[in-house]
C-alpha cells in the first residue's frame, strides 16, 4: 500500500512516515495542497492522509481534486481542528474519516487497516498462488498457514505481484508500489529485491516462481502453471 501523507510539520510528518513504514506501507510526505496536487497526479496512491492546517490553505480543499484523479481514494483527515463541527464538515465534504491531534500512531493504522476492509476497497481480500495465500487486508503471505516473515521492500513487491498473479508485470508499475519519492533508487536495485523475494519462496517452499520478462517486467506464477 502507498499511501499519500499531506502534513506541513516535519517531526509530524516524519513520525507517521515511520509509523507506516514499520507496517510494511510506503509513505510519500508532502506539506502543502500544491504539493499534494503534484503528487496525485502520478495516479500512484491507495490512500490519502490528509491535515487541514496547510500553509496554502484548508487541507479539505483538496478532496475534490483527490477524487476527479483518484476517483475511489479513500481519504483520511488528520488534523487539530477536533470539534463535532469541524469532524462533520469534513465527513460531509467526503473524508472517510478524521483522526484529531494528538493522536496515537497505532489508532492511525488501525484506521488505515479498518478502511482497507471495507467492501468497496477489499474486492480482493486474498489471492492464491501455489501454495502461497497473500491476504490484502492483513498484509501478509502464508504458507500452509503459517506467514511468511519478509522485509519491508520484498512485502511491496509480493503485494504488487499478487495483485496481478498470472500476468505480466511492467517494471515501471512494479517500482511505483515498491519505492517512494524520496528513495534514492540504484538500477539494479528492483532485481535484487526480486531475487531475494525468490529465495525467500523458494525456502518456504510456497510453490510459486517468479519469471523475467525480458524488456518487460516480471511474471509470477504458480510452479505448475
Amino acid at each position: 500500500m502507498r499511501i499519500l501523507v499531506v502534513e506541513d510539520e516535519p517531526e509530524m510528518a516524519s513520525v507517521i512516515r515511520q509509523a507506516l513504514e514499520a507496517q510494511g506501507m510506503l509513505a510519500d510526505c508532502v506539506g502543502s495542497i500544491a504539493g499534494a496536487e503534484t503528487a496525485l497526479q502520478q495516479r500512484v496512491h491507495d490512500l490519502l492522509l490528509l491535515d487541514r492546517q496547510l500553509p496554502d490553505g484548508d487541507g479539505i480543499r483538496l478532496i475534490p481534486t483527490a477524487r476527479s484523479i483518484l476517483p475511489d481514494v479513500p481519504v483520511i483527515l488528520l488534523t487539530g481542528m477536533g470539534g463535532v463541527a469541524q469532524r462533520v464538515q469534513g465527513l460531509d465534504l467526503g473524508a472517510d474519516d478524521y483522526l484529531a491531534k494528538p493522536f496515537a500512531v497505532e489508532e492511525l493504522i488501525a484506521r488505515i487497516r479498518a478502511i482497507g476492509r471495507r467492501p468497496a476497497l477489499a474486492s480482493i481480500p486474498t489471492v492464491v498462488v501455489g501454495r502461497m495465500t497473500f491476504d490484502f487486508s492483513a498484509r501478509e503471505a502464508r504458507v500452509d498457514n503459517e506467514p511468511v516473515a519478509l522485509p519491508r521492500r520484498q512485502l511491496l513487491v509480493l503485494e504488487a505481484l499478487c495483485l496481478r498473479a498470472g500476468r505480466t508485470v511492467v517494471r515501471e508499475w512494479l517500482s511505483e508500489r515498491v519505492y517512494g519519492f524520496e528513495d534514492n533508487i540504484q538500477s539494479n536495485a528492483l532485481d535484487a529485491h526480486i531475487s531475494k523475494l525468490r529465495r525467500q519462496l523458494e525456502a518456504v517452499n510456497a510453490g510459486v516462481s517468479i519469471h523475467v520478462i525480458r524488456g518487460v517486467g516480471y511474471l509470477m506464477r504458480a510452479n505448475d502453471d
